[in-house]
């Protein structure tokens, strides 16, 4: 079975990689953080969030930086805010550009 590699951007794709890659079951992770597999499928297909407080816990599980799981958690939760918002990406730019200022 040839392995997937993804180049997205969400936390739900770094972590079925990160699953993939150990060759875990969805239940599996679950049980790391006291959540049912059904639970991981939903947060790996950016359906749910999951609590931030769980990126520790995987970060240590996983044996990655937590920044960069605690990164792709707050680009998700910015992603869901604006994806409606027909001037998303203008509100956007503007805050990109105050924090290069």
């Amino acid at each position: 079975m040839t392995k997937q590699v993804f180049h997205t951007n969400t936390l739900g794709d770094k972590l079925r990689q990160l699953r993939d890659e150990k060759n875990l079951m969805q239940r599996e992770v679950g049980a790391v953080i006291a959540v049912d597999g059904a639970f991981i499928s939903k947060v790996e297909n950016s359906e749910k969030p999951i609590n931030r407080k769980h990126l520790t816990t995987l970060s240590k599980f996983f044996k990655v930086d937590e920044d960069d799981l605690q990164t792709l958690w707050l680009a998700d939760k910015i992603r869901l805010i604006i994806k409606e918002e027909k001037l998303g990406k203008q509100a956007i730019q503007i805050v990109f550009n105050d924090f290069n200022q």
